[in-house]
């Protein structure tokens, strides 16, 4: 099983590959035969790491949004 794993760490898939992958992920729509492609090939660390700045950066958007629309009034 160390093995396995070990194998799967030294994919050398492109930082482009995983963000598109996490950027798939995030709208919930991929095809299997991309999403089999990208475990073949992406490196699984890269899309945990990935996946967790993705989450970041959206909550982050989600934050200023709120504060942009409170502070202008349009939701009082």
């Amino acid at each position: 099983m160390s093995g396995d794993l070990r194998h799967a760490a030294a994919r050398k898939g492109s930082f482009l590959q995983t963000m598109r992958a996490v950027a798939w992920s995030f709208f919930g729509v991929r095809r299997s035969a991309d999403q089999a492609q990208d475990v073949a090939k992406l490196n699984p660390v890269h899309v945990i790491v990935a996946g967790i700045a993705s989450a970041a950066l959206f909550v982050l958007a989600l934050v200023l949004l709120v504060q942009w629309v409170v502070g202008s009034g349009v939701a009082a």
